[in-house]
């Protein structure tokens, strides 16, 4: 396991280049390792007092995203944050971790162990020198970084007041996407979320609804980094693969509303067989959500 501890500043070749977003670019502490692929990385984030609703979405979010070559980052702390770089290092999925500290203080505590196991599968990363305590003031800079580092970042569970609803407004910021997951509307944890949802943030089900607003490049990476868990061939007859593989085009994008009114299927349903036959390399998003057929032509369409 790596346990050297690196400085690194921006005209350094292993320094994150989203970071170079931020005006000015800081030196960060790493501990572990940093890799091209973490480019691909999605951030999920989310209430310290998760319901177990919300601990179940961000740990289901996180390994179906990094069993798909996605890295996960979040922010170390207790609830949604942990659950999410858990689920990820489950799914043998990378995870990078940043800190409202010094690289080598212990917080929360009892992370002590979950942070020797990113480290092993991704990294710790802060903007705050070796033993600098956690402050609160602290915070705002973590999420700052936090949302530089990813393509989007994924809500869930957050409160009117909570962190997480700043992390998210520096993502709309550096022009990064912004998804909640909804909850219920009487959960006190759920009103940020629902707030975000109200102001355009994407809604999130599944991994596909996070995937599928992914720029084009990206999401291309996705299909060659997670083929092992697609199966290429073509959708089995009778299938509600097979059937909307029938339905789509090869002439003419249509939009995913029109595709779920034709299939007859619910939204997350249609949304996550989308994904599955595009990730299989037989069918391609076009933008505003429209899609077309690629590869052979299905019989009878």
């Amino acid at each position: 396991m790596t346990t050297e501890v690196h400085c690194l500043v921006p005209d350094d070749a292993r320094y994150p280049a989203r970071l170079c977003d931020l005006a000015p670019a800081p030196p960060v502490w790493v501990r572990g390792t940093l890799e091209e692929a973490d480019a691909l990385a999605v951030a999920i984030v989310g209430s310290r007092r998760a319901t177990p609703y919300g601990l179940e979405v961000a740990a289901q979010l996180a390994r179906d995203l990094a069993a798909r070559g996605v890295t996960i980052v979040s922010g170390f702390a207790r609830g949604i944050d942990s659950a999410a770089h858990r689920a990820a290092l489950d799914a043998g999925g990378r995870t990078v971790a940043v800190l409202g500290c010094g690289i080598d203080v212990a917080y929360p505590p009892e992370n002590r162990r979950l942070a020797d196991a990113v480290v092993a599968s991704g990294a710790l990363v802060t903007q705050f020198a070796p033993g600098m305590a956690p402050l609160p003031y602290h915070f705002p800079t973590r999420n700052r970084t936090l949302a530089a580092l990813v393509l989007g970042v994924v809500v869930v569970e957050a409160a009117e007041r909570s962190g997480s609803l700043s992390t998210a407004g520096f993502a709309a910021d550096l022009g990064r996407e912004v998804y909640a997951v909804p909850g219920k509307i009487t959960s006190p944890t759920s009103a940020g979320v629902h707030r975000l949802l109200r102001d355009g943030a994407r809604l999130v089900e599944t991994w596909s609804d996070v995937v599928q607003e992914l720029p084009n490049e990206w999401r291309r990476h996705v299909r060659d980094i997670g083929a092992a868990t697609v199966e290429a061939a073509r959708p089995s007859k009778g299938t509600d693969e097979e059937r909307m593989l029938q339905l789509l085009m090869r002439d003419e994008a249509q939009h995913i509303e029109r595709l779920i009114a034709r299939a007859g299927m619910n939204a997350a349903r249609a949304g996550a067989i989308l994904m599955g036959l595009e990730l299989g390399g037989w069918a391609r998003q076009l933008g505003g959500q429209r899609w077309i057929a690629v590869g052979a032509r299905s019989e009878g369409a």
